[in-house]
C-alpha cells in the first residue's frame, strides 16, 4: 500500500493530531467512548475521529465501531467535514456525518475550540448478528456532546434563567442564584451566545453495508430488493421481494432498468464516451497482460496496443464488445448485440442522475471490476482489498494512473465519468428528518430492457 499512501491515494486528507493540547482533549474523549487512550505523541484522524495510527497501537480498527452498528466520533475540529472516512461499516456514514457537521458548524467551531465533542450514530439496532437486522436499520439518530457536557450544562442553565425570569420569588433563591453562577462560568453567557446541538435523525432507506460479505438494500425504489456479493441464499428470509447477487446478471440488469437506476455511457449527455471507452479497454488490456505475465512498458497507450496485437483471439470479451461499441460512435459501425449476458455489459452503463446515484455506481464497480478507476472514485474498500492481491506490475500502472489522470483534477474526472453533482432535492446522502427466490430475469440490452 506504500505506493497508495505516497501518492495521497490511501490516507490522503486526514487531520494530524500533534499539539499537547489536542492530544489530551482526544484522550479524554477516547477514554470516555472506549475505556482506552494512546500513548502517541502525534497521529492523524478521519471524519469520524478514527485514526490508523491508533488502530494499529490499539491492535483495533474498529475501536470507535465496536459493534459495527452504532458508529461513535470525536471531533476536535470542524475541519474534518472534509476529511476521508475510513473503515465504512455503511455507504450512508460519511454523509450523515458531513451534514452533521455542515447544519451545526458554527455551535461545532465553537464547542471544539474548548474541548472535544464526542458523539454517536445511534441506528435502531445495538448489533447486526443477523443479515434480517439489516432491514431494520430505517433511521440514524446522531447525537453529540463536548466531554465536559457543555451542551447539557447550557441547556440546564436556560431552564434555570427561565425559572429565574419567571418565578416570583426567583431572584430570592440563593441556590438557583449559585447554580446558576457556577454553570455561567463553564457555558458562558447563553443569553447571548446559546450553546444548542439537538439530536438529528436520518432515513437510511437505500444504503451498502459491509456485512455479511457486502449487501446493497433497496428500499425507497419502485421495486424493492437486496444484491448480496456472496451467495443470495445466505441472507436467509428479508422482507423485500427481490434477493440477488452478483452471479444474476441478467436478473441485476432487468430490475436496475426497472427501477429507472442506470444509463448507457453512450446516451449520457455532455458525456466523451469514446474517451470513457477507450479507457476502459486499457484497463481490460492491463489486466489481460497481467494475467498472462507480459510485460506492460510504460503502459502507454502505444504499448498497450501491441499487447492487444499479441494477445488476439485471447482478448477477453469485455474488451472485445467494448470495442464494438467504440467503432459504433466513432464510425458509424454496426451496433453491436450487447446484452447482459455479454462480459462487457455493464462497463457500459453508469448510475443515472438522482440521489441513488453513487450508491448504483458502486454497484456497477462490483459488477465491472476491471474499471479500476470507476472502483477507486465509488468503492474503495473494495478497491483497496483487490490492489492487495495485484502483482506490482499492475499496482505500479494503477497508483501512476490514478495519481496522474484522478488525483490532479478529482472533482472533473468524477464530472467527466458520472454527471455533474446532484443538486440538493436529490442528493444520495440521507435524507434528513425531523426528527423471494431469483429467477432468470429478462435479458437486458444498453438501451433498455427487451421486451
Amino acid at each position: 500500500m506504500k505506493r497508495l499512501i505516497t501518492h495521497g491515494l490511501m490516507f490522503g486528507n486526514l487531520i494530524e493530531v500533534s499539539s499537547p493540547a489536542l492530544i489530551e482533549r482526544y484522550n479524554r474523549a477516547l477514554k470516555h467512548l472506549t475505556g482506552k487512550v494512546t500513548k502517541l505523541d502525534d497521529f492523524h484522524i478521519d471524519l469520524s475521529g478514527y485514526s490508523p495510527e491508533i488502530g494499529d497501537e490499539l491492535d483495533d480498527d474498529h475501536y470507535l465501531n465496536p459493534n459495527g452498528a452504532n458508529r461513535q466520533f470525536i471531533l476536535l475540529s470542524t475541519a474534518q467535514k472534509d476529511a476521508p472516512l475510513l473503515n465504512i461499516r455503511f455507504s450512508t456514514s460519511r454523509g450523515i456525518l458531513t451534514q452533521f457537521i455542515e447544519k451545526n458548524e458554527a455551535q461545532l467551531f465553537a464547542l471544539t475550540a474548548r474541548d472535544a465533542v464526542a458523539g454517536e450514530l445511534q441506528n435502531s439496532v445495538y448489533a447486526v448478528d443477523t443479515p434480517a437486522k439489516l432491514f431494520d436499520i430505517r433511521q440514524v439518530t446522531v447525537e453529540a456532546d463536548t466531554i465536559g457536557g457543555h451542551v447539557a450544562d447550557a441547556a440546564k442553565l436556560a431552564k434555570m434563567i427561565d425559572r429565574f425570569r419567571t418565578e416570583p420569588d426567583g431572584w430570592r433563591d440563593d441556590v438557583l442564584v449559585a447554580e446558576m453562577i457556577g454553570l455561567a462560568k463553564k457555558t458562558g453567557d447563553v443569553t447571548r451566545v446559546p450553546i444548542s446541538l439537538p439530536a438529528m435523525t436520518f432515513e437510511q432507506a437505500n444504503f451498502w453495508t459491509s456485512h455479511f460479505g457486502g449487501v446493497y438494500i433497496f428500499r425507497d425504489v419502485r421495486f424493492p430488493g437486496a444484491i448480496s456479493t456472496l451467495d443470495w441464499k445466505s441472507l436467509g428470509e428479508v422482507p423485500v421481494p427481490q434477493v440477488m447477487d452478483l452471479t444474476h446478471r441478467n436478473q441485476i440488469a432487468d430490475w436496475l432498468e426497472r427501477n429507472n437506476l442506470t444509463e448507457p455511457i453512450v446516451q449520457a449527455r455532455g458525456m466523451d464516451s469514446a474517451a470513457v471507452l477507450r479507457q476502459k479497454m486499457d484497463f481490460i488490456l492491463v489486466d489481460a497482460a497481467d494475467r498472462l505475465g507480459l510485460e506492460l512498458g510504460d503502459a502507454r497507450r502505444t504499448e498497450l496496443r501491441k499487447i492487444a496485437y499479441k494477445l488476439g483471439s485471447a482478448l477477453p470479451e469485455e474488451f472485445l464488445g467494448l470495442a464494438d461499441l467504440l467503432r459504433w460512435v466513432e464510425a458509424g459501425g454496426p451496433w453491436p448485440k450487447i446484452t447482459s449476458e455479454h462480459p462487457a455489459y455493464f462497463y457500459t452503463l453508469r448510475g443515472k442522475a438522482g440521489r441513488d446515484r453513487d450508491l448504483v455506481n458502486m454497484l456497477l464497480s462490483e459488477l465491472a471490476p476491471m474499471d479500476v478507476r470507476q472502483m477507486y472514485i465509488t468503492h474503495k474498500e473494495l478497491f483497496y482489498a483487490q490492489y492487495a492481491g495485484w502483482s506490482d506490475r499492475k499496482k505500479t500502472y494503477v497508483a501512476d494512473f490514478l495519481a496522474r489522470e484522478y488525483q490532479v483534477d478529482r472533482e472533473g474526472a468524477r464530472t467527466a465519468l458520472f454527471g455533474p453533482e446532484p443538486g440538493m432535492d436529490e442528493l444520495q446522502r440521507p435524507e434528513m428528518v425531523s426528527g423471494p427466490k431469483p429467477t432468470r430475469g429478462p435479458i437486458a440490452g444498453p438501451w433498455g430492457g427487451r421486451r
